[in-house]
């Protein structure tokens, strides 16, 4: 597995022109991986885009090593960085705790169709009711109130995605929060495989960071 990160070149207006919805980073994602597609295989890429400093990043979860070129074809030169991503996976242990960031798509089914959770308190009970399948679990604030949890919304949003020459508009919500390790190989395949739906559209990423000592 590996994990790899690129700026955004977000000055470079010719270079970004065509980053007009979410199929378009699907697109990038996906050419950065050429022996696949000259091979016809196709394996899932989890990615997502992150803000830090005011700077936008591309950061993508893979099987394989995708080409830098051309990872780099809206980005800013010499940004990508690409590294091994198993060794941090497989150090992960039970009870650890760790500080997470997931961007997902959360939504519920109903009478066959798919709606998204619209308020605040819907969007975290939807992260809630999953955390356990995931292989964690969000630390309360205080034992004394086990309905209060540290994590928190910190972004929401309603980027555009052209589908069968429509233009659908998803909702992304970026949680970032504090969790123990419950179950070391479910959490391990959240982290491989991602979290809820519209995985191949920038959701479902989950990182973690240990807590230092």
């Amino acid at each position: 597995m590996y994990l790899s990160r690129v700026q955004i070149d977000d000055r470079n207006r010719q270079k970004i022109r065509d980053l007009t919805h979410l199929g378009a980073y699907h697109n990038w994602v996906e050419s950065s991986f050429p022996e696949e597609i000259a091979h016809h295989r196709r394996s899932r890429h989890l990615w997502r885009i992150d803000i830090l400093r005011g700077k936008r990043y591309l950061l993508i979860v893979s099987e394989e090593k995708p080409d830098s070129t051309r990872l780099e074809q809206y980005g800013v030169q010499g940004t990508v960085i690409t590294k091994g991503y198993q060794a941090f996976i497989d150090k992960i242990r039970t009870d650890e705790i760790m500080n997470f960031c997931l961007v997902a798509n959360p939504t519920y089914r109903t009478n066959g169709k798919v709606y998204p959770h619209i308020t605040i308190e819907q969007q975290k009970n939807w992260l809630l009711d999953r955390m356990t399948d995931a292989g964690f679990e969000i630390l309360p604030e205080n034992m004394s109130k086990t309905n209060e949890y540290q994590f928190d919304i910190v972004n929401r949003e309603w980027p555009t995605l052209y589908h069968n020459k429509r233009r659908v508009r998803l909702s992304r919500v970026t949680f970032e929060g504090r969790l123990k390790v419950t179950n070391v190989d479910k959490i391990k395949e959240t982290l491989i495989n991602g979290v809820g739906r519209e995985k191949a559209y920038g959701m479902g990423m989950l990182t973690v960071i240990p807590v230092r000592k």
